[in-house]
């Protein structure tokens, strides 16, 4: 039983990781401003696009945060910005693709290991399917602003045509069986992988294009809506009180998810000890900046209770009557969802490439492209699933089940910095997080505050999936772990 315990608790030597990292196979391509902008393309996207609106409105299972969404946003960068100081540590002392999964592999050992990279899944791959599927409905609206319709029955999921006779009447039928499927959603994770195949600064160039585009329509939205803000509608500024602010706050916590995808990006630094802190929390600083001047801005235009809606930047501009910035702002939209499946299909299998590297999945998952040096089969892989559950799916309640999968990283990645720091004080920390153990140990606590706000179903389905992992690391990973084999001679 201990021999079992011990086996499970292992943990991956510093000094591997290390030797891993000098001898990467991966092309390092990437400095600083390239990793501010990876984490800015992953952060703000969806999330300002949609959950602020929600947030700020409710719903039936929890209060509105009101014009204090700003508070939310606020509280929410607070207890990322303890975990990405966590990440920059760690980060910079292990310069290792993988993410939460490396450092914790490292620190808290291999099952916990497991756990976090199988977690990182719903933060990265499923995530990305919910974000493919709402790309797909801001792109359908931008087109038909040109005049371009495409049928229903090739821009929507399963699920909603099922659910609408007129589609499943209009669709195609092959004995029987509608022909229905999400086209648009799973033509852009296709076309973005293979942009990543080709290369990590190709695909660094496609980011830096798409954040320069959604931060000018943040910007032109900021500037055009400050002059239809009426401060009426930021009273009462906490209508739900505290509760409201927490709820809100465990909502748009899926708007700060995608600064630690910059962590995953280690092996293709330049200089990682320098580059991976600044970048980590340059983008967390600028996004939450950005944040909080949207948020009072909308909540200035529109009143708190009529923004829940999946599009609250669009519905300010129409509720005066500006149609053609309505436009613009879609657009912006576009390149924001656009930058956020590039980044978080950069992120996801290049964790995938560690877990094989480390024997835990299969060993073809680790192999990098003679030519473009990039991990191209697990690229593939990741980009083909999300494209086929994205072009059927119907991904419901997906940014609860995303934010408990990252706040359970953020937590585990908090407590390896302890660890570490006890384990190895001689190692060389190009980063140091201050005040530790305590600001680790309160960003643990603050991740599982935030957690504690989602609905309790959400912590049942998360449980399932983490089940589902378990079952796959004991039939498989733990048998195969590189830990078994013997050391080289």
């Amino acid at each position: 039983m201990n021999r079992v315990l011990a086996s499970l608790l292992r943990t991956k030597p510093l000094a591997a990781l290390l030797e891993e990292s000098a001898a990467t196979r991966l092309k390092r391509a990437l400095g600083v401003w390239d990793l501010i902008g990876l984490g800015i393309g992953a952060i703000i996207g969806a999330g300002i696009f949609a959950t602020v609106g929600t947030a700020a409105a409710g719903d039936a299972a929890r209060p509105g945060a009101g014009p204090g969404i700003i508070l939310s946003f606020v509280l929410t960068a607070a207890v990322c910005g303890l975990a990405a100081l966590c990440y920059a540590e760690l980060a910079a002392l292990v310069p290792i693709s993988g993410s939460a999964y490396t450092y914790t592999y490292a620190t808290l050992g291999e099952l916990a290991g497991w756990i976090i990279g199988w977690d990182l899944i719903i933060e990265y791959a499923v995530g990305n399917v919910a974000v493919a599927i709402s790309w797909s409905g801001y792109f359908c609206e931008m087109l038909r602003g040109v005049g371009i319709v495409l049928p229903p029955w090739l821009t929507t999921d399963l699920r909603t045509g099922l659910a609408t006779p007129s589609i499943v009447a209009a669709a195609p039928h092959i004995g029987g069986v509608p022909i229905m499927m999400n086209l648009p959603a799973a033509a852009i994770v296709l076309l973005i992988t293979w942009v990543l195949v080709i290369g990590v600064k190709e695909s660094s160039r496609l980011n830096a294009i798409m954040v320069i585009m959604k931060l000018i329509v943040l910007a032109f939205f900021v500037v055009v809506g400050f002059k239809y803000v009426q401060p009426t509608n930021w009273k009462p500024f906490m209508p739900n009180g505290w509760h409201g602010i927490w709820a809100g706050a465990a909502i748009v916590f899926f708007a700060y998810i995608g600064f630690d995808a910059v962590s995953t990006a280690a092996e293709e630094t330049r200089n990682p000890g320098r580059d991976l802190p600044r970048g980590i929390i340059g983008s967390l600083i600028i996004s939450t900046f950005i944040y909080i001047l949207v948020a009072a801005v909308v909540t200035g235009m529109v009143p708190w209770f009529d923004l829940h809606t999946a599009e609250p930047l669009t519905v300010a501009m129409n509720r005066y009557n500006l149609g053609w910035a309505a436009g613009i702002v879609a657009v912006g939209s576009v390149a924001a969802h656009t930058a956020v499946l590039l980044v978080f299909q950069l992120g996801q299998p290049r964790i995938f490439f560690s877990m094989a590297r480390d024997g835990l999945l299969p060993q073809a998952f680790a192999r990098v492209h003679p030519k473009y040096r990039t991990p191209h089969v697990t690229t593939i892989l990741t980009g083909v699933l999300v494209a086929a559950f994205a072009s059927f799916a119907n991904i419901e309640e997906m940014v609860d089940l995303t934010n408990i999968g990252t706040l359970f990283a953020f937590a585990l990645v908090s407590a390896g910095v302890i660890v570490l720091r006890r384990t190895h004080p001689e190692a060389k920390r190009p980063f140091s997080v201050p005040f530790v153990p305590w600001l680790p140990a309160v960003s643990v606590g603050a991740c599982l505050f935030l957690a504690a706000g989602l609905p309790v179903v959400t912590w049942v389905r998360f449980a399932v999936w983490l089940a589902v992992g378990l079952t796959i690391y004991i039939f498989y990973g733990h048998k195969r772990s590189a830990l078994n084999r013997p050391p080289a001679v």
